[in-house]
């Protein structure tokens, strides 16, 4: 986005500025001993400063269409073309100045006309001090602009990396499920293949979001659920208990529910005698994610992308931390549901 003049506010000063010096210049003739044709001087010497800063104005705009307002041949143009300007304003007041005042104007008056060109001089520069402190400020605001928008695109594109993570993943473990189930029970492969459908037509639909509704994370999870029974029966169990209202009325970020179940599965053992018990429930404004704990006595080889992947994207995108706690028998993690204003970012 290309920075622009801040036109409005530069015209603010300026009328602002003609408005104190007015006021300064009437208290000073009027406190002299010749306070005569004291108002036609101030409505003069306001003009004369609310010409020179509307020229510098024009002159930007025009000087804005040719080069960057940041460049330096933006400031060295500006300097060599207002500076005229404002001297040649002045000069052209000179016989008004001189007609208010009753006296007899003449072009070759040495003193009057260097009065007025460094009356021109003066005014200018002042202006141009003032008009250069608004620049500045526009160019600290829209580097922040910037620099907020470098921040947002970086937290995107970590954000679909590390999603990007879990679908290879995903896909790896369903398809080797699949292929070992068609050698089984191809009712079973047929229902399987159904669900992994649907999980993955979510998936694409939601590839390029970044905060889902936790209705729609369970949803998904519900899909990738029922994949997983069909492959274990009784041996898993998940129970998922959340109001209604909670399930409409809160966020996550997208892909955050599948990656604990599929990390509860990976590092647990679990039979139809001993089954893994999986809880999905709140507590006040947290979602709590609990299963027993029946730890594999030899480790799957892990890519480390569950719950490190997840609570780096919840990182960037929300700034909270999620809460893992393990116990001897148990272990849960615990994530702060993200309210409505999340949607939007």
């Amino acid at each position: 986005m290309e920075e622009k003049l801040p036109i409005k506010r530069l015209s603010r000063l300026t009328w602002l500025q003609a408005i104190i010096i007015g006021f300064i210049f009437y208290l000073v003739v009027y406190n002299s001993n010749t306070p005569g044709h004291i108002i036609p001087f101030t409505l003069l010497t306001t003009s004369g400063i609310l010409l020179v800063g509307h020229a510098d104005i024009f002159l930007m705009m025009l000087l804005a269409k040719y080069f960057s307002i940041r460049s330096r041949k933006f400031s060295t143009y500006r300097v060599l073309l207002t500076y005229p300007v404002s001297v040649l304003i002045y000069l052209l007041l000179r016989p008004c100045f001189s007609y208010v005042s009753g006296r007899t104007w003449s072009f070759w008056d040495v003193g009057s006309f260097f009065a007025f060109v460094g009356s021109g001089i003066v005014i200018n520069t002042l202006i141009m001090l003032l008009h250069n402190s608004v620049l500045l400020y526009e160019h600290k605001l829209y580097a922040d602009l910037e620099l907020s928008k470098l921040k947002t695109a970086n937290a995107e594109a970590s954000n679909l990396l590390l999603k990007q993570q879990i679908q290879p993943h995903f896909l790896f473990n369903a398809l080797n499920t699949l292929k070992a189930l068609y050698h089984k029970d191809t009712h079973a492969a047929d229902t399987y293949i159904v669900h992994m459908a649907n999980f993955l037509r979510a998936s694409i639909f939601h590839h390029a979001s970044r905060i889902s509704t936790l209705e729609d994370e369970v949803r998904l999870l519900s899909d990738y659920l029922e994949m997983q029974r069909i492959r274990f029966g009784e041996a898993l169990d998940c129970t998922i208990t959340l109001p209604e209202e909670t399930l409409k009325s809160y966020y996550l970020p997208s892909f955050s529910l599948q990656p604990l179940l599929e990390n509860a599965i990976k590092h647990n053992d679990f039979t139809r005698e001993d089954p893994l018990r999986v809880q999905i429930s709140q507590k006040d404004e947290r979602l709590i994610i609990s299963n027993n704990l029946q730890k594999k006595k030899m480790k799957a080889p892990s890519t480390n992308y569950g719950l490190a992947n997840l609570a780096e994207r919840y990182r960037l995108w929300s700034g909270d931390e999620i809460i893992i706690k393990e116990g001897r028998d148990s272990f849960s993690v615990s994530i702060k549901l993200l309210k409505n204003e999340y949607s939007n970012n």
